[in-house]
């Protein structure tokens, strides 16, 4: 039986990124969470929605309190396992109900959130309450429905609501919101920007479509690189406006100059992000629907004309709509899709979140829907080697190097995904050592994540690090000996790094290191669209009533995807899809 979630602070908590490691053990601490009294002895079992699915956990009350709490059920990472660990510890002794912030664990939010859901769920019924069923739908109608409750889906929503009085619902199969955004860490390209005036940056945007065309091997559809270079301006200006803090500006690779626009101290976009459009879409009235899948498209004449929607309890109901707007990301989650378009790819992890299957495409087909470029998936060079966990490419940005397990660089840190991949693969084992100082660590925020995931290796010197890592340490002090003569050079003999790309000689104790290796990460392609959004049939001509953005449609990024230009897509091609639906609908 699937519930509703019970808490919607604890969502918004969770998408903030602003979960804290905090003992609860005074009533000073609890004073501001809901209390219920009551709590029954026994055994009670509550459930919730983690990173990697349904959470169950129990508890156990004696005298009024809990005296255990253990999950019972649960398909998370090892990396979280400390993390389910402490919040356990935490139940033990409440009489009330957990909080994600006081409660969760940095670093594991979504984990937190499903755990502690699941356990409150469990008191719920340990005081005898009713816990709500999730709500079944049926045949209705709206005037958009957005398919996909990530930032792309969110932004087409808000964008649409703000033209007017429109019924707009957002449907999502998986049990949270967010998606892939979630996880997104690096920021948002955009050129010609207020921040970056502010910044003294020159940029503009046909260096940015220069970068672009050049890193996806001139693969990419001009019309679409030069709408989006030319729209992401205005849409780093309309996240502002709804209080996003993108004041911080930094490199990614494949980029000339610094573009990337992120939270300051470098903090990862996607739960800001998230946070922000959750917020807009309650402002706006938004209606989002979580464990609604939708499992086709409506259409009379090759027009579209809704969806077909199952509800949590595996019934369907049909939602009537004057415009879609498909929003479902990508198919890195699905392997055997991936390798059979990919051979290569075989046996690779991923670094999508379980629900970036490619549904889709099967929606689409039928109706004469064109894809474009399904083959060009990219790999991620620096997902941590056991867990796979995305290391943002802003670590190399603020300064970080790559050497091999002998100790020795074997590439250019910034050139773009694709070389720096192939290079790892070339390595032993297929992998490198992510290597940088406190200088880095300092001026990157979302390495407090990596640290509270326990990914990093610390030395107090050089040797020392080298020695925890397995790498030879007389190698791995030469190495960086030399790149750092180099760096205050601002030459790099061996691979070319430029000036700006060495931001900073790695000298200040401690030091880092993190085994990385190469991980799917993105797909390029997908559903043909045009500059308006609308998905289009193999002979160029756009499906009626039907428009896509962000990871599910193809073209924009050709061979090979810039870092930074992910989230760009989603929020500038999501807003564009949301204000060309509203259009159709307000005809």
């Amino acid at each position: 039986m699937k519930y509703l979630r019970l808490w919607v602070f604890a969502t918004i908590l969770t998408l903030s990124g602003l979960v804290a490691f905090t003992s609860c053990s005074s009533d000073d601490e609890n004073a501001h969470e809901p209390t219920i009294e009551g709590l029954r002895d026994g055994e009670w079992t509550g459930s919730g929605e983690g990173r990697s699915g349904n959470i169950i956990a129990k508890i156990v009350v004696e005298e009024g309190k809990i005296v255990q709490a253990i999950v019972v059920s649960q398909s998370e990472s090892v990396f979280a396992q400390d993390a389910i660990n402490t919040i356990l510890g935490h139940a033990i002794g409440k009489k009330d109900l957990m909080s994600v912030e006081v409660d969760g664990v940095t670093g594991a939010t979504l984990t937190s959130t499903g755990v502690i859901d699941a356990i409150n769920m469990a008191i719920q019924v340990a005081m005898g309450k009713q816990i709500t069923e999730a709500k079944t739908f049926k045949d209705s109608s709206c005037d958009i429905v957005v398919v996909g409750a990530g930032g792309a889906g969110l932004s087409a929503a808000v964008a649409a609501a703000e033209t007017g009085d429109l019924k707009i619902i957002v449907l999502e199969k998986q049990g949270i919101i967010g998606g892939n955004t979630n996880y997104s860490t690096g920021g948002i390209n955009a050129a010609e920007t207020d921040v970056q005036k502010s910044l003294g940056i020159e940029d503009s945007k046909q260096l940015f479509f220069d970068d672009i065309m050049r890193g996806g091997k001139n693969e990419n559809i001009p019309s679409l690189v030069w709408n989006f270079v030319d729209h992401a301006p205005a849409t780093i200006s309309w996240l502002t406006t709804k209080g996003a803090d993108l004041s911080d500006v930094g490199l990614m690779a494949g980029s000339s100059v610094k573009r990337t626009h992120r939270p300051k101290g470098g903090t990862a976009i996607g739960p800001h992000l998230m946070k922000v459009l959750k917020e807009a879409t309650a402002h706006q009235n938004i209606e989002i629907r979580t464990s609604n899948k939708v499992v086709g498209l409506l259409s009379s004449n090759g027009t579209v004309t809704g969806v077909k929607v199952q509800n949590a309890d595996g019934s369907t109901y049909s939602l009537k709509a004057k415009a879609v707007v498909i929003a479902t990301g990508g198919f890195g989650a699905n392997l055997e899709m991936v390798s059979h378009l990919q051979p290569s790819l075989s046996g690779f992890a991923t670094l999508n979140h379980p629900g970036a299957t490619g549904d889709a495409f099967d929606w689409v087909t039928p109706l004469g829907g064109a894809t474009i470029q399904l083959a060009n998936i990219q790999i991620h060079p620096t997902a941590e080697a056991v867990n796979h966990i995305l290391i943002t490419e802003a670590v190399r940005g603020n300064g970080a190097i790559l050497v091999n397990h002998s100790g020795k660089r074997f590439c250019n840190e910034m050139d773009t995904r694709d070389v720096v991949s192939a290079a790892i693969l070339r390595q032993q084992s297929e992998e490198a050592f992510l290597i940088f100082d406190q200088g880095v660590r300092k001026s990157l925020a979302s390495i407090e994540t990596y640290a509270n995931q326990h990914l990093l290796l610390q030395g107090n010197t050089i040797p020392e690090l080298a020695n925890l890592s397995g790498i030879p340490a007389e190698n791995l002090v030469e190495t960086i000996t030399r790149y750092n003569a180099q760096q205050k050079t601002g030459v790099d003999d061996d691979f070319h790094r430029s000036a700006t790309e060495m931001t900073a000689a790695l000298e200040t104790t401690p030091f880092y290191a993190v085994r990385v290796k190469p991980a799917i990460h993105h797909t390029m392609g997908g559903l043909s669209v045009n500059t308006s959004t609308q998905v289009l049939k193999a002979d160029g001509t756009p499906i009626p009533g039907l428009f896509a953005a962000g990871e599910v449609t193809g073209g924009l990024h050709g061979a090979n995807r810039l870092g930074g230009n992910g989230v760009a897509d989603i929020v500038v091609n999501g807003r564009l899809a949301g204000l060309a639906a509203a259009r159709l609908s307000n005809q």
